[in-house]
């Protein structure tokens, strides 16, 4: 029996597309829900210590097999302006600080994931890198968080990152003409939950 050149090309053009479509529906896209994600930021001053809520974020992740918890890509978008802390003054110098005029967002983007760790059944433990954008200045950080995707319909996310607001020329802000000092080091802790 002799094989027609045009079907065999043709079955293996379907073949590739098969594989293709196989591919790809593994990758699964999650967009960030503002109204259920939290990201406190925690600091202290020379008086007290303090927090500041953001009210507005939004960001995707993308997961190349989610059984896994193998990530393609993660962003997070920080309005600046949108984090509050309840005090009218303490906003005024912190959005001073972060030149709120000049850069509007607060962004972190995922570079490459180093290490998962299956904690139980769709749980994981995430060890990153990405770039962490504030004031124009990208510092790439290392980064440290859970992944829970035991639900249907959401991802959570769940970790805390130490930093230096110096190494974002950020200067620590002030107030009360210097008499009180805010301190360098600020925690951000979050729950960020993808839909």
């Amino acid at each position: 029996m002799k094989l027609d050149i045009n079907k065999i090309k043709t079955l293996i053009s379907i073949f590739a597309v098969f594989l293709l479509c196989s591919n790809l529906s593994f990758s699964q896209q999650y967009n960030l829900n503002n109204e259920e994600s939290t990201l406190i930021v925690y600091g202290t001053s020379s008086l007290h210590d303090w927090n500041i809520t953001t009210e507005n974020q939004n960001g995707k992740i993308v997961f190349k097999d989610i059984n896994t918890s193998d990530i393609q890509k993660l962003d997070i978008s920080v309005k600046a302006e949108s984090l509050k802390s309840g005090k009218k003054a303490m906003d005024k110098n912190t959005y001073k600080a972060l030149k709120t005029d000049d850069y509007e967002n607060i962004t972190f983007q995922i570079i490459k994931v180093d290490n998962i760790s299956k904690k139980v059944d769709k749980k994981f433990s995430v060890k990153a890198l990405g770039d962490l954008t504030i004031t124009g200045v990208k510092k790439q950080i290392s980064i440290n968080f859970d992944v829970d995707a035991s639900s249907a319909k959401s991802i959570i996310l769940t970790g805390e990152k130490t930093l230096k607001m110096t190494d974002f020329n950020i200067e620590p802000p002030k107030a009360l003409f210097g008499t009180i000092t805010t301190g360098n080091e600020i925690t951000i802790k979050f729950k960020s939950i993808f839909n």
